[in-house]
């Protein structure tokens, strides 16, 4: 069976419940091939084909009929296309002689083998026709406005025609359905048919006497259901009466995060064990406090196991806080290899260099793109599972961009919100990704998408925009909050809230805070203090410099490095007189894609070392391996400068952190932070360079050194009021409030 539908008012049209359940029907139905045949552009319509609530069709008839392109390849169907292509005169011929027609208006819209324009009625005349029959066209008006110039002898029920006739199949197993006199000609060719209540009402009094057509008093899909229940032709398709309910659970607010809240560990036993996160001043200890204040909720991460069905796994456990018994953690089994492929290897070799634009070290393999989509499902079949009815659904980065759309489509009740905690990149990086329509399609069916900065929500905007028609329906200025015109990443005004598909999504910039409090606790432990005194002495009258970050490229360990060599190839009296401590923490184990920097970097502290160093002074301190959070803590305070230089960094919480140290401290080391970094745009006081540009950040690291006691003062007065009054707490807060708001 043939269902071949128009779009606009038919099959996108009536309510949601009623799209929902006649989508689900073409979908559940294997003997039940879709047609879309619509008046549009295939440009046009392509948004739609990778939006996961909607079904997969196998053709499209667009342009009016005079475009005919396989479902899914989107190529055109031969020997068809080339039939009708051979009938058009060409777009130009069109439009010259129909110039002196000042009534017609041409429609900006994509199209092909056709000219669209708009008119009225009464003014296409007899001298319009005559002109369009010579041209070897047609002539049709629709919807009291469209006029189309189309090729002789095509249009949508012509091409369906042939269509179905191509294919081998019976023009008696095609069902059509439509609102407009572009429909006309599909119930013209004998096809049974449905007009839905809202079509026009010409249309309605053309086929009022065709027996095989039903006039539906619903609007759009349920018009359509309608049809299906009630007209006797259609009865062997019954669509469903009601829809089905997916199996919920009682979990008001759930968190999807690919980290569970507790890090599980084997013991000398061979047992797994629980123990709290390795980063005690991540987010995840913000995150889990919302459930001490009142929201029954579910946490949804993956826990690695030896296969996805372990012998006697539970799923779904307790943690061991008794402020936090109304907090389920279910557990999705992945097994190591599901997690390389996933995480290490997919996520971290195809997204993450996009994602940073840096798309030359990307790497597309569409195996490892369908692991990803498979995992993404697992996540939401879990996550659909967990939230009762009406739930506020908050995920967690790039790692689970397919969620949203898979969970849509299971439980469209939900509200889902979702944070990117890395950078977002503009489209002409992003739409390198030959995924990126599943992508966007996905996100915009959130109902809240939250970024660090206002440069990235613009960044997401842009890239819907190159997938869709777009609405702005609310804008609002970036400052004061945020650096605008100041910083390479900084832009005055933002989008809000807009509308794409008859959605309305709302997006805002939530850059992520830090722990204050946790910090000063550490600070006033006797072993810290200890430790920053001994880092004092140790550095006595030299002026050290701090770099933390963890080994990537993105970091720009080598342009740091460089730099640094710049200075003091230019300033010989800071030899001796100042020392990089630069740490770099490895990634994580097999993958193997920083390998490369790993050497590289080491050459260059060598370098720099057997040019400069003198067997009492070693300029670069070079450590390949992680610290515990306290020691670093140290490191901050007994520090002077804290060089933070990222070619690329979605915010940076090492510079939010050396900040509270300092102010916490009654120290005024100088913050040194890339522009494009996105914590550039928030920090005001920072001192700002260019990542790219050796001579430059030479030039702003000797600025920091040579800096007054009253400058180093005011900025770092400024940058902890704005640290600790934007802590991670209020992060949390903001975007869940935002994310709840209507």
């Amino acid at each position: 069976m043939i269902f071949a539908f128009d779009l606009d008012g038919t099959f996108l049209g009536g309510d949601e419940k009623s799209r929902q359940l006649l989508y689900e029907l073409i979908e559940d139905r294997e003997d039940i091939r879709l047609v879309l045949a619509t008046g549009r552009g295939l440009e046009s319509v392509m948004p739609l084909l990778s939006d996961p609530t909607f079904p997969q069709a196998d053709y499209i008839v667009s342009d009016v009929g005079a475009t005919v392109v396989d479902g899914q390849s989107l190529q055109p169907v031969q020997p068809l296309q080339s039939m009708i292509a051979q009938r058009w005169p060409g777009t130009l011929a069109v439009v010259r002689a129909l110039k002196s027609f000042d009534c017609l208006e041409r429609q900006d819209v994509p199209q092909e083998r056709r000219c669209s324009f708009l008119a009225e009625f009464d003014e296409i005349d007899d001298e319009m026709k005559r002109v369009v029959d010579e041209l070897g066209c047609q002539l049709l008006f629709s919807a009291d406005r469209y006029v189309d110039v189309l090729p002789p002898g095509v249009n949508k029920g012509s091409t369906l025609r042939q269509l179905v006739k191509h294919e081998g199949g019976s023009l008696d197993d095609v069902i059509v359905a439509g609102d407009t006199l572009n429909d006309l000609s599909m119930y013209e060719e004998g096809f049974k048919g449905i007009v839905v209540g809202n079509a026009e009402p010409l249309l309605k009094q053309r086929v009022r006497e065709n027996e095989r057509v039903y006039l539906a008093e619903g609007h759009g899909a349920e018009g359509i259901l309608e049809a299906l229940e009630n007209f006797e032709p259609l009865r062997r398709i019954k669509g469903p009466v009601q829809a089905a309910e997916a199996a919920s659970g009682d979990a008001q607010l759930v968190m999807v995060y690919h980290r569970l809240p507790f890090e599980e560990e084997q013991n000398d036993q061979g047992e797994l064990v629980r123990k709290p996160p390795s980063s005690p001043n991540g987010i995840i200890p913000t995150l889990l406090d919302f459930f001490q204040s009142g929201y029954r909720g579910s946490w949804i991460a993956w826990s690695p196991r030896e296969s996805r069905d372990p012998e006697g796994f539970e799923s779904n456990v307790k943690l061991d806080d008794d402020n936090l018994s109304d907090l389920t953690c279910t557990r999705i089994p992945l097994t190591n290899d599901d997690v390389d492929v996933f995480y290490k290897t997919f996520s971290k070799e195809a997204l993450w260099p996009v994602i940073f634009s840096f798309p030359s070290y990307a790497s597309f393999e569409q195996q490892q793109w369908e692991h990803y989509v498979e995992i993404n499902e697992l996540f939401a079949e879990r996550t659909a599972t967990s939230a009762e009815h009406g739930a506020v659904v908050w995920i967690h980065d790039y790692n689970l961009w397919l969620v949203p759309g898979m969970l849509r489509r299971m439980r469209p009740d939900l509200k889902i919100a979702f944070f990117h905690h890395t950078a977002f990149p503009p489209p002409d990086v992003f739409n390198i990704l030959p995924w990126r329509r599943e992508i966007i399609s996905s996100l915009l069916q959130c109902d809240y998408v939250g970024f660090h900065i206002p440069h990235y929500v613009e960044n997401f905007v842009g890239v819907v925009r190159s997938h869709a028609s777009l609405e702005v329906l609310e804008r609002r200025p970036c400052a004061p909050r945020f650096l605008t015109y100041g910083c390479a990443m900084g832009i005055d005004e933002m989008v809000t809230r807009f509308e794409v598909g008859g959605r309305e999504l709302r997006v805002g910039a939530h850059p992520v805070g830090i722990n204050v409090d946790h910090i000063e606790e550490i600070l006033q432990r006797p072993p810290i203090t200890a430790k920053i005194d001994e880092m004092n002495a140790e550095f006595q009258d030299r002026t050290a410099i701090l770099s933390v970050e963890r080994l990537d490229y993105v970091k720009g360990p080598l342009e740091k490095l460089r730099a640094f060599e710049q200075l003091l190839e230019e300033h010989p009296q800071y030899r001796d007189e100042v020392v990089l401590m630069t740490i770099h923490t490895p990634p994580a184990e097999g993958m193997s894609a920083y390998d490369e920097i790993r050497d590289e970097v080491e050459r260059a502290v060598g370098r720099i070392n057997g040019r400069f160093g003198t067997l009492e002074w070693t300029p670069v301190r070079y450590f390949f391996r992680s610290f515990p959070f306290e020691e670093v803590i140290a490191m901050y305070a007994a520090c002077d400068i804290a060089w933070i230089t990222p070619l690329r960094d979605g915010l940076n919480l090492v510079a939010k952190e050396f900040v509270a140290t300092q102010g916490l401290s009654e120290e005024n080391g100088v913050l040194i932070l890339s522009e494009f970094a996105g914590a550039a745009v928030e920090l005001h006081g920072a001192l700002l360079t260019n990542p790219y540009h050796s001579a430059e950040m030479a030039k702003v690291l000797h600025r920091a050194l040579s800096l007054n006691e009253d400058e180093r003062s005011v900025r770092t007065s400024r940058l902890f009021d704005i640290v600790s009054s934007k802590d991670v707490h209020h992060w949390g807060e903001q975007f869940l409030q935002q994310a709840t708001s209507e």
